[in-house]
């Protein structure tokens, strides 16, 4: 099942204002927020703790699952062992995230926890500290990842990397997450913000873009955007793609017929289980329209992420809709209807056999 969170910042955010985050991302279904005591220090703890704590509140009062991220340094300032999570439970947190690990017997043994509290363990670190854990048979219930994210341009993860780390935690089934970054906020949690994605590749994409990739590795199971504030449209967005398809954002050609603009937006589509390097096939619309006409036009060189629909020439093929997944020479029996964004370009790469698709048009080329 996936799920949607944000993140706030209590001490460096506007009261008001995340009490109205909080409300809209809630009448949006997000379910979860990410905040962090990271910052916390002997001289700012009299101040922050009750601010995080009046949050935290609210939050629960709307039914958020809340996560706090700490590191070693963290339960030193506040005078507590790793192992005793009292003060976390009457905080009112769900679950803890370790930036950094406390020891894997230690780590192990919090997720015996009596209240339940989750153990977090940072998935964008790549030693063998989960194998360590997992080796001290932790309650796996209570054992969850979550990557980092990034606000210094160029220091994201990668791709290889991401897919490697979270592989890892698949592996022994636990339950994932990663953050996507809002085009539009302005802050996170420290002084630099260029934008705060876990993968480099993602930062400046849309953060539908950024969604769907983590839903179509298969590797992540909630999405959480990390900087403040997003855009109400930003949040709907992503609310309506959580539990569809993947679905393309695309331009199509002004002057394509109305039958063709209606295979785009209106059929059903699913990748044909016989895969080609070439093309993902989409056959239903030529069963459908075989006995309509499909006239020639457009019949121009093909390349990546173009939208292509047979035509009249390519006999009992007219009408089959396609997705061009690498050049292909046009023998004019093709027609080139419109074109896959290049931002969604590497969602092409997770489609996977027999599952559906969609395009979100947006202004026509």
């Amino acid at each position: 099942m996936r799920r949607l969170g944000i993140s706030l910042y209590p001490g460096k955010s506007n009261e008001a204002e995340d009490i109205q985050y909080l409300e809209i991302a809630h009448e949006y279904g997000f379910s979860r927020v990410f905040t962090n005591l990271l910052q916390l220090t002997e001289e700012n703890k009299s101040t922050l703790l009750p601010t995080i704590e009046k949050t935290i509140q609210y939050a629960k009062n709307l039914n958020f699952e809340i996560f706090i991220d700490v590191a070693p340094r963290t339960f030193k300032v506040l005078g507590i062992e790793p192992t005793d999570l009292t003060f976390f439970n009457e905080l009112g947190v769900d679950g803890i995230r370790l930036d950094e690990g406390v020891g894997a017997k230690e780590t192990s043994d919090m997720t015996y926890n009596p209240y339940g509290i989750m153990i977090e363990l940072n998935m964008s670190v790549m030693n063998h500290y989960l194998d360590n854990v997992m080796d001290f048979e932790p309650n796996r219930a209570c054992l969850v990842g979550c990557h980092n994210f990034y606000p210094h341009r160029y220091a994201g993860i990668s791709e290889s990397f991401f897919l490697e780390g979270s592989q890892k935690f698949k592996k022994y089934g636990l339950r994932t997450a990663a953050f996507v970054s809002s085009e539009i906020a302005e802050f996170g949690p420290w002084p630099i913000t260029e934008g705060l994605p876990t993968l480099e590749e993602h930062r400046g994409l849309p953060i539908s873009t950024q969604a769907q990739y983590l839903w179509a590795t298969g590797l992540i199971d909630d999405v959480i955007i990390s900087n403040c504030y997003p855009s109400r449209e930003e949040l709907k967005m992503v609310s309506n793609l959580k539990d569809e398809p993947i679905t393309f954002d695309a331009k199509l050609f002004d002057d394509i017929t109305d039958l063709e603009r209606k295979i785009v937006t209106e059929e059903a589509h699913f990748y044909r289980g016989d895969v080609s390097d070439y093309m993902i096939r989409s056959t239903q619309s030529r069963v459908k329209y075989k006995s309509e006409s499909f006239p020639v036009h457009h019949t121009i060189a093909i390349k990546r992420g173009d939208i292509l629909i047979d035509n009249e020439a390519y006999g009992q093929y007219k009408g089959e809709l396609q997705i061009a997944l690498k050049p292909m020479i046009n023998t004019g029996q093709v027609n080139l209807i419109g074109r896959i964004a290049p931002h969604d370009l590497q969602l092409l790469n997770y489609l996977k056999p027999w599952a559906f698709f969609k395009f979100n048009i947006q202004e026509m080329v």
